[in-house]
């Protein structure tokens, strides 16, 4: 792996909102992670996470739909994090090699190698480049590198059903918006779509712009998120249980919660009215395997509602529950008792049957 692609391994961010999940990157020099508005949009706040800190909850604290760009609060130990840097020169010419790089939530780091097609893609009358580095939803709002490692695009839509057709914003957008930011000296603010200036709580009437009157939706303006239906059952469960619920957003109709050394990843899917949580254990030993197969065929066995098996190398312990028979004394009753036995399994499996603890 180069070097710069390793250092965007700590610089490079995960983003999930209950809408969404995205990709975003830290700038040491503006003390800010910047992605796309369309990947915060509806969002006062998000889960960030990276290779070189935990998931927490961040700030957003400008938005710009015009260049679909937005900045959030540095995570909390910023200070520790390598600088990326911004090539603003716009030196970039057609079939020149390039870098997109992503971290969808809850996978690993993704990089995409290809060339710059077009360096003047005009949408909107915005000058986009055109790449055909293969890219995913997931990528919105991951830097776009040159050969030398330095930040020259933040990637910002796809053509679906197209053959690798991305367009990353050129990187003066981004710096001019930074400046732009920085200037107001306000941690709450947006570009009006209209005039194109900043707009903060000091410039704004009544939800308008100072400037020229148009509506504009400032970062602290943005309704809390609240859910519906069976994602609000679900979300009071996890509540009483005694876990973060906003922490624990990490994309549509999913949850990610923490409990000792396990993961269990929490997710309705409406069509079928199926909730499934699964906690991926650990991974198989590499040898005397048969007497773990026993031990899970015995405590399945045991169990009720629960169900231990295995997928490739992971051993995985998955609860299921029809929405239909969902009431909130069953369901916290047995999402504890995963979320507990999970805990409790893991730790069985490595230190009596030579299992492998997962890789984080």
């Amino acid at each position: 792996m180069s070097d710069f692609v390793a250092l965007y391994r700590d610089v490079v961010v995960q983003i999930a909102t209950p809408g969404s999940t995205g990709t975003g990157f830290f700038l040491q020099e503006a003390n800010l992670v910047a992605t796309n508005y369309h990947v915060v949009s509806g969002h006062r706040e998000v889960v960030i996470e990276g290779e070189r800190f935990e998931r927490q909850l961040s700030k957003v604290v400008y938005i710009d739909e015009k260049y679909d760009l937005a900045f959030l609060l540095p995570p909390q130990n910023a200070g520790e994090l390598p600088e990326a840097r911004l090539d603003v020169s716009e030196n970039v010419r057609e079939r020149d090699p390039i870098t997109a790089i992503g971290h969808p939530f809850g996978l690993k780091l993704a990089v995409k190698s290809g060339i710059v097609s077009n360096t003047r893609e005009l949408r909107n009358g915005i000058p986009y480049l055109h790449i055909d580095a293969a890219l995913n939803p997931g990528n919105s709002g991951g830097p776009l590198v040159n050969q030398e490692g330095a930040v020259i695009g933040i990637n910002t839509f796809i053509i679906h059903d197209s053959d690798n057709l991305g367009f990353s914003l050129p990187a003066r957008f981004l710096n001019e918006a930074i400046a732009d930011f920085k200037a107001v000296g306000s941690d709450n603010a947006c570009r009006c779509m209209a005039c194109n200036n900043v707009v903060t709580p000091a410039t704004a009437e009544d939800d308008c712009c100072g400037f020229c009157g148009r509506h504009i939706t400032l970062p602290d303006s943005v309704e809390p998120y609240e859910p519906s239906g069976v994602c609000a059952t679900v979300e009071r469960l996890i509540e009483e249980i005694g876990h973060n619920v906003p922490l624990s957003r990490s994309g549509p109709q999913a949850w990610e919660i923490r409990q000792g050394s396990a993961r269990i990843i929490v997710s309705y899917y409406d069509k079928m009215g199926l909730i499934s949580a699964d906690a991926v254990l650990c991974e198989l030993p590499k040898q005397q395997i048969k007497p773990l197969y026993e031990y899970l065929l015995r405590e399945n066995y045991r169990n009720e509602a629960l169900t231990l098996s295995v997928h490739e190398q992971d051993i995985i312990l998955s609860l299921m529950i029809f929405d239909r028979h969902l009431n909130e004394e069953t369901g916290k009753h047995m999402l504890r008792e995963l979320f507990e036995k999970a805990d409790y399994y893991d730790n069985i499996l490595v230190e009596q049957f030579g299992a492998q603890w997962k890789e984080a």
